[in-house]
């Protein structure tokens, strides 16, 4: 049979991933690649070849417009010697991995398994974080479209902030380890009082008494915190999730609940009204920077 190639997006969506799904394949339908697998859920759909769905030009055209991934994704690591069988039993020559971290990880280990099954198979990694902490990299793609859509949360904080009497608007942003998403967002909404980010050394006592102040004075605040935090001003258990990434203290509540009894104790009036749009800024499609950067690395892979 023809030599085929497949394709599957791992761990959490990001804007963008379709838009390289749309430009993967057809890409490889110019270097004459026939047959195109979308391996759907992941690793897990990796070993399930019976739930594959053959991508064709005509079929993926339109769905850069949307959020999400079209090939389903999902976390967790099923052995990688049924992953490199199952690639193999399909004739796949070409596997392309849309993933984080963890998901590179695991496709060197199918590509060491390939190794033991002497079977030749070009593994390629398309990095994928939506937190721009990828150190090579100016940005990771869904980054832009992300930032965007996080100072849209900022903004609406303002709005409660500024038109509620003695109100915080308080945002929690993605950003595991690093805060590029919340400091992108604050610096383009311009009307952020404090933004707290993994990378500092944070004084609780000096933050809450900023705020009361900031209350005092103009009775009115926003404040950001990535979800980083949850493992700086706060510890985490320790737990990981199925993809191996470590499950953080939720951050933003613990904020809420000490502004709140700090304020308290000293007799200035506040409310807070609490915004998390994680999923809101992740699952949206990409915009027009991130689209033709998406288009480019798709293009530059299948180069490879």
């Amino acid at each position: 049979p023809e030599a085929a190639a497949a394709i599957v997006t791992c761990g959490g969506i990001c804007p963008g991933l379709n838009a390289v799904v749309r430009e993967l394949v057809n890409m490889l339908h110019i270097y004459g690649i026939k047959t195109i697998y979308g391996i759907i859920g992941g690793f897990k759909g990796c070993v399930s070849p019976d739930t594959w769905i053959e991508l064709t030009s005509e079929g993926v055209q339109d769905i850069h417009t949307q959020g999400g991934s079209i090939l389903v994704s999902d976390r967790g690591n099923p052995p990688h010697i049924e992953i490199a069988k199952s690639l193999a039993s399909k004739n796949v020559r070409q596997y392309f991995v849309l993933g984080g971290d963890g998901t590179h990880k695991g496709a060197m280990q199918t590509f060491d398994a390939m190794q033991e099954i002497e079977y030749e198979c070009s593994v390629i990694g398309i990095p994928k974080t939506i937190d721009n902490d990828i150190r090579l990299l100016d940005t990771s793609f869904g980054f832009d479209t992300a930032s965007t859509e996080a100072a849209k949360a900022i903004e609406s904080a303002y709005v409660e902030s500024t038109t509620n009497a003695n109100c915080i608007g308080l945002v929690k942003l993605m950003g595991r380890s690093c805060g590029f998403i919340a400091a992108a967002a604050t610096l383009a909404a311009r009307v952020v009082d404090v933004c707290l980010i993994p990378e500092m050394d944070i004084s609780k006592d000096k933050f809450l008494d900023y705020v009361a102040e900031v209350m005092r004075t103009k009775k009115q605040g926003v404040i950001v915190v990535a979800e980083g935090c949850g493992d700086t001003i706060l510890k985490s258990n320790g737990s990981t999730d199925a993809g191996g990434n470590k499950v953080l203290a939720d951050v933003g509540p613990y904020i809420k609940d000490e502004i709140l009894a700090h304020c308290k104790s000293l007799g200035i009036p506040c409310t807070i009204k609490y915004i998390d749009p994680t999923y809101m800024i992740r699952s949206v499609p990409s915009n027009a920077y991130d689209s033709l950067y998406c288009a480019t690395l798709a293009q530059q892979a299948v180069h490879a």
